[in-house]
């Protein structure tokens, strides 16, 4: 269960790293709070920060599920491989919205993993 805690540890500490890149948007595209429209790079840093922040709600109780009910290092592993997909979103979605296809990807397999991976599992230790 360590590694799991690990893994989400970096992942929350990635979602804070896209905070702090959307302060430094916001203030390098002159957007002014609570505005979160204005400039269309800006937006991009806003929105991979939104749509993270969207998939870590799944993430990490499936994650926590999964490793409780299954198997914590496969949960750890497929959390590592969401984060990293993240980081990959993040890179692609700001330099061209059309590259972010490959991050997303990573992620959306990672978190469908875990999804599944929980159900069954919880499912299996109800039997």
């Amino acid at each position: 269960m360590e590694l799991v805690a690990v893994v989400i540890m970096l992942a929350l500490v990635e979602f804070m790293g896209f905070s702090i890149a959307v302060g430094r948007a916001r203030q390098k595209f002159d957007v002014q709070a609570p505005a979160t429209t204005g400039h269309p790079e800006f937006e991009r840093y806003f929105r991979v920060h939104m749509n993270t922040l969207e998939q870590l709600v799944i993430v990490i109780p499936a994650m926590v599920i999964y490793a409780h009910f299954g198997n914590a290092a496969i949960a750890a592993a497929a959390g590592l491989v969401f984060v990293i997909g993240r980081l990959l979103y993040f890179r692609g979605y700001i330099a061209d919205p059309k590259k972010r296809s490959l991050g997303f990807g990573i992620g959306g397999l990672a978190t469908m993993f875990l999804m599944a991976a929980a159900l069954v599992s919880a499912i299996m230790s109800l039997l």
